[in-house]
């Protein structure tokens, strides 16, 4: 384990003692967030991302064990494990060069080198591959018992035998693995009888670049199209570089012989070389198109799940259509239904007039403070129809990215809450809750079907959700949960909790009310000391007996903070209540041995803001009045949008015309982009210019360059 501790300590360039307590937390069954966030010297300050490293490297260290043990019992029972052999295994790194040693003993099929070996052509093989200037006699193997019936048939069946050699020889399979590395092109044809059914590939027909420079957005694009059988895709050398470097390494001599082996070389690299290699660097190439693809969806959806919120608002909340209606419901503070009806205002005058009637009427009886209104069909003219209204007082008024509402509604989940509802009320009630709370609404949604990734359905499906879930769990446990009015789905993402100790909490509560103290936790059932201490400084009690109950400060920290208020003379209360009070203290002198600064500095910023929201204050935005649809744009307009997805090539930003706009990453600064999420991010606002319109492929073209 030590050895596993120094290679993630050289790949993430920090200390190994780093390594190896950050492992022996994780082993002790902490947590990331907990982690990162309580036992910063412990860790030497690794932050969330290098501990999931860490945790996620450990993981795959212990697989490549796993292959190194299967391959020495394997070699050990059928009596082919050498102390060379031993010791080659041993030191392998990584999977690569540990199957590269293990392959020429691997229990294969039965090949053709194989079958050329049992006629007895193997002498044969080894005299031509010395390359000797001594004649071989060829016609000594000839054996018509043996299936050889000629010398051109002794002849390839001994090219066979070396074009595997050739083939498991880890010395070649590095050096033309590197030639595949550097000067591999991909390159990907259309299949001739899917040109006009392949459009959407269009891009791809006839397209040639260098394996080390596409970028995953297009290689994912393609594999797609070759998956949907409408592209035929390569990611091969130029053909004569690979055979140079291998007549390089195995043919010695321009003799006879020497053009044996160089036959035997062309064979070895078209039908075992090429094609294994090949598919050892498109794995390669799809897996780093993978990783980037995951960490553009997980930095997307943090962003979202971490959307300033309106709060507890009263809300009104439209789940618009046409012939349908707009489904409408009114939520109380706490997201609670207290109304749903359907109203019609696209339809005929009059009933404009009943739903405007309808409206007011409600905002007046819920006193409602905001009105959110799902995006999607129909969803401009609703909102044109609600800011016509005479509101007083004049309410908030927000488009809401409905994504996934409808799965919601049809989920379990949905089902547990709104029981007595139809889908209809269940989704207008989720569109309301995004608004007043974007993090402990989407967090009951399978995070996939938010949809703010890139080809995310092609990508490793079990990495992208432990990517996802990472996200998640961070995002709840970096804003904190409180315990009183917490749902089940948002418990369930506190540190340390899950989905049993998730659903005590909440029965304990219905049993004996709310929480008062953060101690009390350790009266759920099953919530042990181990929980208590990975969760309770993420939980948040308002209005608590200790005011602490409602920081970021752990329990285990409560004693600090004591201290520190006798020592300045006053209560805890008065410690965070008055800044001229916590600029007296010094906090070097609260230094122990399991306590140093960085601790120390977290305390006195929860002091300074105790349980405060760290999302961004909620902000107004309208689209433009006059442009609904597409054909309401026009060339050089300025517009107002929000960004919907960034992906690697640029960023989609809603207009409000019912198609999200493309902003390519060459037209997102007056400078050089290397990376779309330096410059937008999902969520924000901004002003786009108008570059170009194609109506027939619903495609808008936008800018930000000289804005």
């Amino acid at each position: 384990m030590g050895s596993h501790h120094k290679i993630i300590a050289a790949e993430l360039q920090v200390r190994v003692e780093q390594v190896a307590a950050t492992a022996g937390l994780l082993d002790d069954g902490g947590t990331v967030p907990f982690i990162a966030r309580y036992r910063k010297e412990a860790t030497g300050l690794l932050d969330e991302k290098q501990i999931t490293v860490v945790r996620d490297r450990l993981s795959q260290l212990a697989e490549l064990d796993k292959r190194r043990q299967a391959m020495v019992k394997s070699l050990t029972e059928r009596d082919l494990l050498s102390k060379e052999l031993s010791q080659a295994i041993d030191r392998a790194d990584n999977l690569t060069v540990l199957e590269d040693i293990y392959l020429p003993h691997r229990p294969k099929r039965r090949t053709r080198g194989m079958i050329a070996r049992e006629k007895g052509l193997e002498p044969l093989a080894r005299l031509i591959f010395a390359q000797s200037s001594s004649p071989v006699r060829v016609e000594d193997f000839v054996n018509p018992r043996k299936e050889v019936p000629s010398a051109d048939e002794a002849l390839a069946g001994a090219r066979d035998i070396m074009a595997e050699w050739m083939s498991e020889d880890s010395m070649a399979r590095a050096g033309l693995r590197k030639v595949f590395t550097d000067k591999a092109i991909v390159g990907s044809a259309v299949i001739k009888s899917k040109q006009e059914s392949g459009v959407k590939f269009r891009d791809y027909f006839d397209w040639r670049e260098p394996a080390v420079k596409v970028p995953s957005h297009r290689l994912l694009a393609m594999l797609r199209g070759e998956k949907e059988k409408f592209l035929t895709l390569t990611i091969r050398p130029p053909e004569e570089e690979a055979l140079s470097r291998l007549r390089h390494q195995f043919v010695k001599d321009d003799n006879w012989s020497g053009r044996q082996v160089g036959l035997a070389v062309a064979d070895c690299f078209k039908r075992l070389l090429g094609p294994s290699l090949e598919n050892e660097l498109r794995s390669k190439l799809k897996e780093r198109a993978d990783q980037q693809a995951i960490q553009v969806f997980a930095d997307n959806l943090r962003e979202l799940l971490l959307a300033p919120p309106l709060g507890q608002k009263r809300v009104m909340a439209l789940d618009p259509g046409f012939r349908s209606g707009a489904k409408l419901v009114c939520l109380d503070g706490q997201g609670r239904l207290l109304h749903f009806s359907t109203i019609y205002p696209t339809q005929s005058e009059k009933q404009k007039i009943q739903a405007s009637q309808v409206v007011i009427e409600l905002c007046r009886k819920h006193k409602i403070e905001a009105i959110a209104i799902g995006n999607g069909t129909a969803g401009r003219e609703t909102e044109a129809f609600i800011r016509g209204l005479d509101l007083s007082p004049k309410p908030v008024i927000a488009m809401v990215d409905e994504s996934g509402a409808s799965i919601y509604s049809a989920s379990e989940t949905a089902q547990a809450e709104f029981p007595d509802h139809d889908l209809t009320v269940r989704g207008s009630v989720s569109i309301g809750r995004r608004l007043q709370d974007p993090l402990a609404e989407l967090i009951k949604l399978d995070p996939k079907a938010i949809g703010v990734g890139q080809y995310q359905h092609d990508v490793n499906q079990a990495a992208l959700r432990q990517s996802l879930e990472d996200v998640v769990e961070s995002c709840v446990n970096k804003v904190g949960v409180e315990v009183n009015t917490a749902s089940a789905e948002l418990l369930t993402l506190v540190s340390g909790l899950g989905k049993t100790l998730a659903a005590n909490i909440i029965a304990w509560r219905h049993e004996h009310g709310p929480f008062r103290r953060r101690r009390q936790l350790l009266d759920v059932p099953r919530l042990g000391a181990k929980a208590f201490e990975q969760c309770a400084g993420f939980i948040r009690i308002g209005g608590a007996e200790n005011p602490l109950d409602a920081s970021g400060v752990h329990p285990e920290q409560y004693k600090i903070v004591e201290q520190m208020a006798r020592d300045t003379g006053c209560l805890v209360e008065e410690l965070m209540a008055e800044a001229a009070k916590r600029q007296g203290i010094e906090v070097g002198n609260y230094v122990s041995e399991t306590v140093g600064l960085p601790t120390l500095t977290d305390i006195m910023a929860e002091l300074a803001k105790p349980g405060r929201d760290p999302r961004d204050h909620f902000s107004e935005f309208a689209f433009a009045e006059e442009v609904n649809s597409m054909d309401d744009l026009q060339v050089g307009m300025r517009l107002p949008g929000i960004v919907t997805n960034v992906t690697k090539f640029g960023a989609f930003v809603d207009i409000g015309v019912h198609q999200d706009g493309l902003i390519h990453i060459s037209q997102l600064a007056d400078r050089f982009v290397a990376d779309p999420a330096e410059v937008v991010k999902v969520r924000q606002q901004l002003t786009v210019r108008l570059l170009e319109i194609d109506l027939p492929r619903k495609r808008i073209a936008l800018s930000l360059r000289g804005l």
